[in-house]
């Protein structure tokens, strides 16, 4: 299980990443839920479509246990992490992040690490944000993909998963 903390001041912490040395596309969140916080997991609330997505898209089923969702997207040579490495938020929304309190993730060891790295894709809005504000200027010129795909949060519902699937179906085809 991954660690993370919320301490008296709602200072959560980000997860380390899922990644192998070779991946070819990073998912960005922003920061993970309470619920994924509580659970030691990323996209750990049940009604979060993140991991349906990519059992549909990757060809496993979603409900296997955790660790085996983690090895099929490593095995696909996807790559998950969230561009906040701490923050201030009370709750699960990102629109309560305090935006003087931001850390952002180490993206330069990140990119060094991961030399085969093509694209970059943001679950939701608020990661899309984040990343254009915080890392974007860093990014290497090599990453020629950069998207935002619609969030799989449950507070996000306004489009169906069908839709969603669509949407990610073809950033993941491009993987390859």
């Amino acid at each position: 299980m991954l660690q993370a903390q919320v301490s008296g001041e709602d200072r959560v912490h980000s997860f380390p990443p899922i990644a192998r040395a070779d991946a070819r596309v990073l998912i960005l969140g922003s920061m993970p839920s309470e619920a994924s916080l509580a659970a030691g997991q990323y996209y750990g609330h049940p009604r979060n479509a993140f991991w349906p997505i990519l059992g549909e898209l990757l060809g496993f089923d979603h409900r296997i246990p955790y660790e085996q969702r983690v090895a099929a997207v490593l095995r696909a040579r996807v790559a998950v992490w969230d561009v906040l490495a701490s923050c201030i938020r009370p709750g699960s929304a990102d629109a309560d992040i305090d935006a003087e309190s931001i850390l952002v993730n180490d993206f330069e060891r990140f990119f060094a690490e991961h030399l085969e790295l093509q694209a970059i894709y943001c679950n939701g809005t608020m990661a899309d944000a984040l990343f254009r504000r915080h890392v974007q200027p860093r990014m290497p010129r090599s990453i020629a993909t950069y998207s935002c795909l619609p969030s799989t949060s449950p507070a996000h519902a306004s489009r169906s998963l069908g839709d969603k699937i669509a949407a990610w179906r073809v950033a993941l085809e491009s993987r390859n």
